[in-house]
C-alpha cells in the first residue's frame, strides 16, 4: 500500500512538472558568429535573465563563420528542436527571412537584436541604441581629436550587416552639417574576421597617406586596426576609434593608439533580448505602441516597425576604461 501511495504521488508530481505552468521555456540566442567577445558578453546577460526568470533555458548558438548561409543552418536546427523562441543578431536582413518565417509558422517566437532582420522575418527588433545617435557618436569620436579636420575611413564588419550599414549611413548624414571638416575617404569591410580586418586596415593606410583616423564600428575590426597602427609605429599619427569592448581594447587606450571608443553594455543587450523573447512566449504582443518588459533594463516601447532602442552608447577613455575593462 505504501508503495502504491508513493507511486501515485510520484506520478502526480511528474504530471505537474510536465504541465504548461511548469514547462521550461527554451530561448535560442543566435549570434553572428561564435568566438566573438561581444557576443560572449551578451550571453552572460542572457544567462542572467534565464536565472532571474527561473523557468527559462537559454541556448547560446551561432555559426563559426559570420555568414547568412551558416545562420540559416542554425535556424533550421532550432526549428527541428522545437525551441520556444529565437533571438537573433543577423548576418543579413533579408536572406534569413524565409527560415525565420518557417520558424514563426511553427509557433516559435522570433525577435532580432543588435543586427536586425527585415520586419517580415521577425516580430520585433531590439536596437542597442538609436541608429542616428550611434552614427553621430562614431564620427564625433574621431572629430573630437581632429580640431583641424582631416581624412578618416571606416572599417566595418560585413557589407550586409544591417546594423553596421545603418550606422554608416547615419554617420554620413551628419558630416556636412556637424562635421564639415571631416572627410570620409573610404568604407571597407573586414567581415568581423580579425585577419581580413587587419588586411583592410593595412590597405587603408597604404592607400591614403594623409589618413588621420580609422573608425571601426565593430569590436573585431577596431582591435585589428589598433594593432596595425601599433605595429606600424603610427601611434599619434592615426587615431583608431569606434565601438569596442573595454576588456579587449584597454591596451590600445593605454598605449595611445586610440583616444576613446564607445559601446553599450553587451551584457545588458543579451539580458534584454531574452526578457523580450520571454515576454512574447508568455503572451505579450508585438505591435506598434506595445510596451514590453526588459526586466531590470526597463520597458521597450515599439515604434511603427516594431522596433525599439535599449540605451545610449557610452564613451570609454583613459579616465574610465580601467574600471569597465573589469566588467566586460
Amino acid at each position: 500500500m505504501k508503495f502504491l501511495k508513493l507511486l501515485a504521488a510520484t506520478t502526480a508530481v511528474a504530471a505537474l512538472l510536465a504541465s504548461p505552468a511548469f514547462a521550461q521555456t527554451r530561448i535560442a540566442l543566435v549570434v553572428k558568429s561564435l568566438g566573438n567577445g561581444f557576443f560572449d558578453a551578451a550571453n552572460k546577460g542572457a544567462q542572467e535573465a534565464a536565472a532571474e526568470l527561473g523557468d527559462v533555458e537559454v541556448i547560446y548558438t551561432g555559426p563559426t563563420a559570420a555568414t547568412a548561409e551558416a545562420q540559416i543552418e542554425v535556424i533550421n536546427s532550432l526549428i527541428a528542436q522545437q525551441v520556444d523562441a529565437i533571438a537573433i543578431s543577423a548576418n543579413d536582413p533579408d536572406a534569413l527571412v524565409p527560415a525565420l518565417q518557417k520558424a514563426m509558422e511553427r509557433g516559435i517566437k522570433v525577435i532580432s537584436w543588435d543586427s536586425g532582420v527585415a520586419p517580415e522575418g521577425r516580430q520585433l527588433h531590439l536596437n542597442p541604441s538609436e541608429t542616428a545617435l550611434i552614427g553621430e557618436t562614431i564620427i564625433k569620436l574621431a572629430a573630437d581629436y581632429l580640431p583641424d579636420g582631416g581624412d578618416v575611413a571606416i572599417l566595418s564588419a560585413s557589407s550586409t550587416a544591417t546594423n553596421q550599414n545603418a550606422w554608416i549611413e547615419a554617420a554620413k548624414a551628419v558630416l556636412p552639417e556637424k562635421f564639415p571638416n571631416i572627410n570620409l575617404v573610404s568604407v571597407v569591410y573586414g567581415d568581423d574576421d580579425s585577419v581580413k580586418s587587419t588586411d583592410e586596415a593595412k590597405g587603408l593606410i597604404a592607400s591614403y597617406p594623409d589618413l588621420k583616423a580609422i573608425i571601426a564600428p565593430t569590436t573585431v575590426g577596431v582591435v585589428a586596426a589598433a594593432q596595425v597602427v601599433t605595429d606600424q609605429n603610427l601611434i599619434g599619427k592615426i587615431n583608431v576609434t569606434g565601438l569596442a569592448l573595454p576588456s579587449e581594447f584597454k591596451q590600445f587606450i593605454d598605449n595611445g593608439a586610440s583616444q576613446a571608443v564607445a559601446l553599450w553594455n553587451p551584457i545588458d543587450l543579451g539580458y534584454a533580448a531574452v526578457m523580450l523573447a520571454n515576454d512574447l512566449v508568455k503572451g505579450g504582443e508585438a505591435k506598434p505602441g506595445a510596451v514590453l518588459s526588459m526586466g531590470r533594463m526597463g520597458e521597450l516601447t515599439l515604434d511603427d516597425t516594431n522596433s525599439g532602442a535599449m540605451a545610449a552608447p557610452f564613451t570609454f577613455d583613459k579616465s574610465n576604461i580601467e574600471e569597465f575593462s573589469k566588467i566586460y
